[in-house]
């Protein structure tokens, strides 16, 4: 591979737009090649994120044009860039959606890189993981628990690490009572983590497939994405990219309670009601990406508690299938590309 002109079958965001058998292209491209600090990753499963589908559907600005999507990627190390020290051809690794920041910036020197206005992301600055092969600085590489498969793994890498850092933005108490919004790849593994920390976790989706998950991984209840939980929430995660369940969810809360939406898009919030939505100190967050910290704490966490990991595969030639089964709602669990 060293000669950089073999080519490898990829595919490419040519013209974003909500027809994904337009937006996306199936290509032959020059082999990447690993830069000093990179690794060369030959990809052998990669994670089907909706972010990709915003990406290529046009809901989120191009960032580089014909760039190849793709963020969840489990691979293999097949070639070293320069002064790499931390990894060898070989080793198992997680390629994620923060790809890079300054390391210099305010946010940066006080643990917030998420934040860093330099920042640059996998599949969307830099390509991603639709294709044989991609690169990674290898202090954004992952180390990846032992336990799971390729597959598994994959969606850990975004929904998983997403999922982990709305639920701590959204400050459950010890033993309280959480609702999730949306049920698929982030939110199912999200739901894991809070049961296993002692939560009651009540699940407000649509889609039989979902509601059925919902309920095999232990939820208290499971109701209609605008229905009313039995109970009081201590907190919430929004994970549906809808604007219109904002409302819902606060007036969901519990006196004090916090709703933090996880997703990079989000439609427009209907007009809120300060006494009705807000007050008694409700509190509305955002999600902004994630810190390396958080993917190791996740991974940790899967580490020692065993996550069931729901998946639907498709072969790499039919990501456009795939992002449109997402699209539809008709992937139930976490899409996973495999080469």
């Amino acid at each position: 591979m060293g000669t950089g002109v073999v080519r490898v079958r990829a595919w490419q965001v040519e013209a974003p737009g909500q027809d994904i058998g337009k937006a996306l292209r199936r290509v032959e491209m020059p082999d990447p090649r690993p830069g000093p600090g990179e690794l060369l990753v030959a990809v052998d499963a990669c994670g089907v994120c909706r972010t990709d589908l915003h990406v290529t559907q046009g809901d989120l600005p191009v960032h580089r044009p014909s760039v190849v999507p793709g963020h969840e990627v489990v691979g293999h190390v097949v070639e070293t860039g320069d002064g790499v020290t931390r990894h060898a051809v070989g080793d198992r690794v997680g390629v994620a959606w923060l790809r890079e920041t300054d390391g210099s910036c305010k946010y940066c020197r006080s643990g917030r890189e998420n934040l860093c206005p330099h920042s640059r992301y996998t599949g969307w600055d830099a390509d991603g993981g639709y294709a044989a092969f991609t690169t990674v600085r290898e202090d954004f590489a992952y180390a990846l628990p032992d336990g799971y498969s390729d597959t598994e793994l994959a969606p850990l890498l975004c929904a998983g690490i997403i999922g982990y850092r709305s639920l701590r933005r959204a400050e459950l108490p010890p033993g309280g009572r959480l609702g999730i919004y949306g049920f698929g790849a982030s939110a199912h593994l999200t739901a894991q983590v809070a049961i296993a920390e002692g939560a009651e976790v009540h699940v407000l989706t649509r889609g039989a497939g979902a509601q059925k998950l919902a309920q095999e991984l232990g939820a208290a209840s499971v109701g209609g994405a605008y229905d009313r939980p039995p109970v009081p929430l201590d907190a919430a995660v929004l994970f549906a990219p809808a604007g219109e369940l904002v409302p819902v969810a606060l007036q969901a809360l519990d006196r004090g309670g916090t709703l933090a939406v996880a997703g990079i898009y989000l439609s427009d919030i209907p007009s809120l009601n300060y006494d009705r939505d807000l007050f008694q100190e409700r509190t509305l967050r955002s999600v902004t990406s994630n810190t390396r910290e958080d993917g190791r704490a996740l991974l940790d966490f899967a580490a020692s508690h065993h996550l069931e990991v729901t998946v639907t595969p498709y072969p790499m030639d039919r990501a456009d299938a795939a992002l449109s089964d997402l699209a539809a709602g008709r992937v139930t669990g976490a899409a996973v590309l495999v080469p």
